[in-house]
C-alpha cells in the first residue's frame, strides 16, 4: 500500500473479498486526514465499494484504488479503481428482480462525471466527486 502525504494516495489489494471492506476503510481514513470525511466519506466509500466489488466479480489479480485532489481543479476529488481485466465495463439496465448490475448506475448517478480508460495492463474506472467549498 502507498499512502502519500500530498494530494494523492493509492493502494493495491489482492483479489480477495476482504478487499472491499479494507478499501472502504482506507478511503475513509484518507478523507478524514484531508478533512473531507464528513462531506464525502459515505459516498466515496459506497462508490469505491461498488467498483471494487465489480473488479472482484469480473477480474482476477490485484485491484488498485487511487484518490487524487488534482492541481488546477479545486473542489474536485478523483477516485480511480483499476484491475487487470482489459474489458471495459458497460452500464446496463437491470431488471427489478436482478440482484446485481446496479453498481455503474449508482456511480453514474452519484458522481459529477465518471468514465473508463484502458491501461497497459487492464483498465481503470474513475469518477469525480465535488468537494464542498
Amino acid at each position: 500500500m502507498i499512502d502519500t502525504e500530498g494530494d494523492c494516495a493509492e493502494w493495491t489489494f489482492p483479489a480477495d473479498p476482504g478487499a472491499v471492506r479494507t478499501a472502504r476503510a482506507v478511503v475513509r481514513a484518507k478523507l478524514r486526514g484531508w478533512g473531507l470525511e464528513d462531506s464525502l466519506g459515505d459516498l466515496a466509500a459506497l462508490l469505491v465499494s461498488e467498483l471494487v466489488t465489480n473488479a472482484l466479480r469480473h477480474a482476477t489479480g490485484p485491484i488498485g484504488v487511487r484518490l487524487v485532489r488534482p492541481d488546477g481543479l479545486p473542489g474536485v476529488l478523483v477516485v480511480e479503481v483499476s484491475d487487470p481485466l482489459p474489458d471495459l465495463p458497460r452500464e446496463r439496465v437491470p431488471e427489478p428482480e436482478d440482484e446485481s448490475g446496479r453498481g455503474l448506475q449508482l456511480v453514474a448517478s452519484s458522481s459529477r462525471r465518471w468514465g473508463t480508460r484502458p491501461g497497459d495492463e487492464g483498465k481503470t474506472v474513475w469518477f469525480e466527486l465535488a468537494v464542498p467549498g
